[in-house]
């Protein structure tokens, strides 16, 4: 087992992962995010994005090697696991899933207080990213009250109010109206960049990818890029660059 390089906060090697179903979810995945580096993994649906999300982050038992720091996720207990995503770890799911007991801000505030903050800390932190995140004025509803894009947004403020050392974000804006998303993706990075949070950021919109410092690209669960090849002749019946996919 050779440790990753000292520079990524974050490095996989050979991961693989296969469905319940027995079909391959991921297929030999390696890569490595240094540290405050916002990624976008990018590709179609169903091309493995989610997975690999969940496979860095621990959530599922993939073959083949994690390290956060230079510490080997894929041998920790699912104990030191656990402790390790609640600690160290943001995460942002496609559909918002918030506490509905809780208000607004107690969901905002959760992470912080399971950390060990005490509540007025914490109050202040979840309310000060609400905020940020144009839903303060709801800080005192609970979520049956809110629209699904107002949801997301407490997610979001959720994970970042206890300043994560790596986030993982999958589709964070999906639910949001196209108007919103912008905002919220600026918020997001604008976050990431000034507390020095490394990002994994799951994406098929371009756009979105475009955001980041740096895109890998998903199909069928293989890393792959894209390479342009000039026309076969002058006579091709489809005229322009032909393009074509190759693992890497």
């Amino acid at each position: 087992m050779v440790a990753p390089p000292d520079n990524d906060v974050l490095w996989a090697r050979s991961l693989q992962y296969r469905y319940d179903d027995g079909s391959p979810g991921l297929s030999g995945v390696s890569l490595g995010v240094r540290e405050s580096e916002i990624l976008a993994v990018g590709g179609p649906r169903g091309s493995g994005k989610t997975t690999l999300l969940r496979c860095l982050a621990g959530l599922l038992p993939a073959a083949g090697e994690v390290w956060f720091n230079s510490v080997p996720v894929h041998t920790m207990s699912p104990v030191a696991r656990e402790r390790l995503r609640r600690d160290r770890f943001g995460w942002v799911d496609p559909e918002p899933v918030l506490v509905p007991e809780l208000t607004v801000w107690e969901n905002a505030a959760l992470p912080l207080m399971l950390r060990g903050a005490g509540r007025g800390r914490a109050r202040t932190v979840a309310l000060e990213w609400l905020e940020r995140l144009d839903i303060g004025e709801r800080a005192r509803s609970h979520p049956a009250e809110l629209t699904h894009a107002e949801r997301q947004r407490v997610c979001i403020a959720r994970a970042l109010a206890p300043a994560p050392s790596l986030l993982f974000a999958d589709e964070p804006t999906a639910p949001l109206h196209r108007a919103d998303r912008a905002h919220v993706l600026r918020t997001l990075i604008t976050a990431a960049r000034s507390h020095g949070i490394t990002v994994v950021l799951a994406t098929h919109d371009p756009q979105t990818a475009a955001l980041a410092d740096r895109t890998v690209s998903l199909l069928d669960g293989r890393r792959v890029r894209t390479v342009h090849l000039p026309p076969v002749s002058a006579t091709a019946e489809t005229e322009g660059r032909a393009t074509c996919s190759l693992s890497v």
